[in-house]
């Protein structure tokens, strides 16, 4: 566990140093994903769907506030709308008119959550959405899941029933936007989605809420539980088809992402958690303190094997001057002294100043005293 939080610091402080560039990244990538599942799924309008004025759109997108995606992403669902039928693109009009009242009534914040729930559809884990919510967001998320689950089953609807419309004639419309809207509000497998998502987040925020040990991870477990009761329940009772490989691929995405985001938002060490006690005029207060859980990254060390040691410069004419003047060498004046009576100049006297010389030199470097 020691490395994975060390993992987490060092991702901490990589993403300090240019937050600003990656956050422009990210949002370039979802908006670039969502306009490209927009228009591979409802692609109606050739020229807006492809994938070059996705990508031109996503640019402008990146450098403007995120809600200016949401917008953009609606406008290009209708665009796709305006070629089916002006009949789908009438009701389609007035339930997102009706949408965008609640959310910024209510989740004016939560663009982010908006923007992935239709995207979470689209890759088949969309049980990854209550779970996060609920334990990185507040209870006005869920009017943006709401809002982008209705976009996902719109936009299915129309998937799957442009090729049957006929718009011919008023009647023809008003026939279209009645079915559309019949049919989107009476999709059982939607409203079983809903009532599933909205239990399991309220379980899953309520949970990881508690002072109780462990009760992030405690909250993700119980959170998928209740997910996949109701969604088994649902599918038993009122006969939705339910695709159980994406439930179980869901519920451990969902399982995943939740220890993730545990380890970025709610790291603490319970074997050091205390409970206090204290009073003032009014109340008694109880209180548990539970500390947060900080690894200190490891520290590099560097070991000298083979130090070099200073090596003292001899001058080696003035020692050939002393030896030489002590053996009967050159003196002082330059020339060389003659030998007292009974002494004899040697041969060797060169050779016996340059072993002395080499004795010196082999005594500083290895720091040998005399």
């Amino acid at each position: 566990m020691d490395s994975i939080y060390v993992l987490r610091g060092r991702i901490e402080e990589l993403y300090s140093r240019n937050s600003k560039i990656y956050d422009k990244a990210i949002q370039f990538i979802l908006a670039v994903s969502t306009f490209l599942l927009i228009n591979r799924n409802v692609g109606f309008m050739k020229a807006a769907a492809s994938p070059a004025a996705s990508v031109v759109l996503a640019v402008i997108c990146t450098f403007l506030p995120l809600a200016v995606t949401i917008v953009a992403a609606t406008a290009l669902i209708m665009l796709h709308m305006y070629s089916v039928s002006l009949g789908i693109l009438a009701v389609t009009a007035v339930m997102f008119l009706v949408m965008y009242i609640f959310y910024l009534r209510l989740a004016p914040k939560k663009a982010l959550v908006a923007l992935l729930t239709p995207l979470a559809f689209f890759l088949h884990v969309p049980y990854v959405i209550p779970v996060a919510c609920g334990l990185a967001a507040s209870p006005g998320s869920m009017v943006a899941v709401i809002c982008g689950t209705l976009v996902y089953y719109m936009m299915e609807y129309v998937k799957k029933a442009a090729a049957n419309l006929d718009g011919s004639g008023i009647k023809g419309m008003l026939t279209q936007g009645t079915d559309y809207l019949s049919k989107v509000f009476q999709n059982k497998e939607m409203w079983v989605m809903l009532i599933a998502f909205i239990l399991c987040f309220f379980v899953v925020y309520g949970i990881h809420r508690a002072s109780m040990d462990h009760a992030w991870k405690i909250a993700i477990v119980v959170g998928i539980i209740v997910n996949l009761v109701a969604v088994v329940a649902g599918d038993i009772v009122l006969g939705v088809h339910t695709s159980y490989g994406m439930l179980i691929g869901g519920s451990v995405a969902s399982l995943v992402i939740g220890l993730i985001l545990e380890v970025f938002y709610f790291s603490v060490d319970y074997t050091r958690s205390e409970k206090l006690q204290f009073e003032d005029d009014e109340y008694y207060y109880y209180v548990k303190a539970v500390p947060k859980l900080s690894v200190a990254g490891p520290e590099k060390t560097v070991k000298r094997i083979n130090e070099r040691q200073e090596t003292e410069i001899i001058d080696t004419e003035s020692v050939r001057k002393k030896s030489g003047t002590a053996s009967g060498g050159v003196g002082k004046n330059g020339k060389r002294p003659m030998p007292k009576k009974g002494q004899s100049v040697k041969k060797h006297d060169m050779k016996e100043v340059d072993k002395m010389l080499l004795t010196q030199s082999l005594r500083k470097d290895l720091n040998i005293k005399k």
